[in-house]
């Protein structure tokens, strides 16, 4: 890592670039890599690679011949492996040049595919903790090769000496670090084996470790992959996969998803959350390549709609980044993103076709999620619509109950309508359905592809009102002159009043107004006060006959029986403004301040009317 003197170069000739190492690595730290602790991965992931060059150098040598060794008792973190180690030459060529890394080399190029590493910056992690790297190494390629003994340091400096064959008898490498003292969190010997189980705990190479108390070290991946074992039933299995999906994610399964797909030769299960997770909420997803631990937080390997799993799944053929914390998005990623997807919708499917109690539970906990899904996927739509659950008139229930009482079903185009006339269409016998939810309008309106036999209709005040009883023609004579001062009273917030009958009579009043008719008239309001200016002629000319609010009072309440007959003008004014007061606090929509005003107003004037009238 020694730079030439830039000054021996003639003029005109080229330069080398002149690196930085401390800045170097200060950029790793800050930018690359989340965390210090990756110093341990680099290190594993380097062991690996070198082991699978070794096998492929000696393809008849036993499983488990070759394997990784750690150690680390406070002052010194050691990784040996039985790789297929370096030559002189290979540590002039790979530890001595920033960016080569020696799974490209031409000797090995057409296993890169097989290599975890595919950057050759990885060695440098380890400066992150350390000063100084230390790296003893013999080549199984050239068995009469010596041992080679390099140091490089954070300087960017490095020296390389040959050793005697006794100082390294077998193939393979040796990484030693002397910690800095501010890198005892990521040293200490519970640390580096708790890193060494968090990162290695799927590979396939045997990992032991060992922090110099006695004995010969304890395996860090004692067991293969729990996809790769066998049980004695499928019923055990799918326990031992819930079991190790709660081991990881601290959450018992609703079910497990085995998860396969051989042309990327991933491997690995999906947990099903047991409870519902706010929309759009995307959980990481556990990624090893080849059985390291790439990433906690992978959420590209699943669609958006999917947040209702946790996965933890093994792969071969996934391209991790330069920082190998994520995976790069290519053909291939999007490739497995929609095959897992497939997999998902196959669960559904056959819990759908075979497990009532299974799907009942699911789409308890995770309907906003299938209802994201059916919106975009007919096959799902046509499968579980009739089970999802909705708010209608007739309670929380499935749209296949509902519609089987209701041959035509009116959905809401928001909360605040469905709030509004819910009361009132329940008892007028009209199936309202609220679709102010996340997805619920569009599809309700699909149910007729389901049942073609329902006709499904947006609601609006007209269908209501058309519901609503009139009175007779005695009634509205007796009622005209209250009905008259009620609609000069609420003329400010362009409500007509009409008095009808209808159930329940607990209700004094209904207030029919939709959203847009409130943003029309409020921009009809403006273009009026803006008039002869630029905005009032841009407002005229989007201007519409501003659609009114409607005050329907119910002759069947005896509050409204008694307010029609009040002969005093003041006390029906404020009469009717209470009631619309009321009528709006009920719908449920945001009140205006002039309505806010209008309520407490009113009620301060009935109460000082009581008061009156008691003295």
């Amino acid at each position: 890592m020694t730079l030439p003197d830039a000054s021996s170069n003639p003029a005109g000739a080229d330069r080398t670039f002149q690196v930085d190492l401390r800045g170097l690595v200060d950029l790793l730290s800050h930018h690359l890599y989340s965390s210090p602790r990756v110093y341990l991965r680099e290190l594993l992931q380097n062991a690996v690679d070198a082991l699978t060059a070794r096998h492929t150098l000696e393809p008849a040598a036993p499983e488990g011949a070759f394997g990784i060794r750690l150690y680390a008792d406070g002052s010194v973190v050691r990784v040996e492996d039985d790789g297929v180690g370096l030559t002189e030459a290979d540590v002039h060529t790979f530890l001595a040049t920033i960016g080569r890394s020696s799974k490209r080399a031409e000797q090995v190029a057409e296993q890169r595919g097989d290599f975890i590493g595919q950057f050759g910056i990885g060695l440098l992690s380890c400066f992150l903790v350390a000063d100084e790297i230390h790296v003893v190494s013999r080549s199984a390629r050239t068995p009469d090769a010596p041992a080679v003994e390099w140091r490089g340091r954070g300087d960017g400096s490095y020296t390389l000496r040959t050793l005697r064959a006794s100082a390294r008898p077998r193939p393979g490498t040796t990484v030693t670090l002397t910690p800095r003292a501010d890198a005892g969190e990521w040293t200490r010997p519970t640390q580096v084996r708790a890193l060494a189980r968090h990162f290695g705990s799927l590979l396939r190479h045997p990992v032991t470790f060992s922090d110099g108390t006695g004995g010969t070290g304890t395996a860090v991946n004692p067991e293969p992959a729990p996809w790769a074992r066998t049980h004695p039933t499928p019923g055990a299995r799918s326990r031992a996969l819930a079991a190790y999906g709660e081991e990881v994610f601290g959450f018992t399964p609703l079910d497990t998803i085995e998860l396969d797909l051989p042309a990327v030769g991933l491997k690995g299960i999906a947990c099903v959350l047991p409870q519902a997770v706010p929309a759009g909420r995307r959980h990481g997803h556990r990624v090893h390549v080849k059985g390291m631990l790439l990433s906690e937080q992978a959420e590209e390997i699943l669609p958006g709609w999917a947040f209702f799993v946790r996965c933890v799944v093994d792969a071969e053929s996934l391209r991790p980044t330069a920082s190998r914390e994520s995976l790069y998005e290519d053909d291939t990623l999007a490739a497995v993103r929609d095959a897992l997807a497939e997999r998902l919708r196959t669960w559904i499917a056959r819990a759908a076709a075979g497990d009532p109690d299974l799907l009942a539970r699911f789409l308890h906990a995770h309907h906003l999620a299938v209802k994201s899904l059916a919106v975009h996927d007919d096959e799902i739509l046509r499968m579980l619509l009739p089970w999802l659950p909705f708010e209608t008139t007739d309670g929380h229930t499935t749209l296949d109950a509902f519609a089987r009482t209701h041959r035509t079903v009116l959905v809401t185009a928001n909360v605040e309508e469905f709030r509004q006339v819910a009361a009132i269409a329940s008892a007028a016998g009209l199936g309202v359905v609220n679709g102010g939810y996340t997805y619920d309008r569009e599809l309700v309106h699909r149910l007729p592809e389901i049942r073609p036999e329902t006709s499904v209709a947006d609601l609006d005040p007209a269908t209501l009102t058309a519901h609503l009883d009139p009175v007779d023609r005695e009634t509205e004579l007796a009622a005209a002159a209250y009905l008259a001062r009620a609609r000069e009273a609420l003329a400010v917030f362009d409500c007509d009043v009409a008095l009808r009958t209808f159930q329940p009579a607990s209700a004094p009043a209904l207030l029919v107004d939709s959203r847009e008719a409130r943003h029309e008239r409020t921009r009809s309001q403006l273009a009026r006060e803006q008039e002869g200016g630029l905005w009032g002629d841009i407002l005229g000319a989007l201007r519409q006959e501003a659609p009114r609010a409607q005050l329907i009072l119910n002759q069947l309440n005896p509050l409204v029986r008694t307010a029609v007959a009040i002969d005093e003008p003041e006390l029906a004014r404020t009469s009717a403004e209470a009631l619309y007061g009321q009528a709006a606090l009920l719908s449920r929509r945001p009140l205006r301040p002039a309505e806010s005003s209008l309520i407490n107003r009113s009620f301060l004037d009935l109460l000082a009317h009581a008061l009156r009238k008691d003295h």
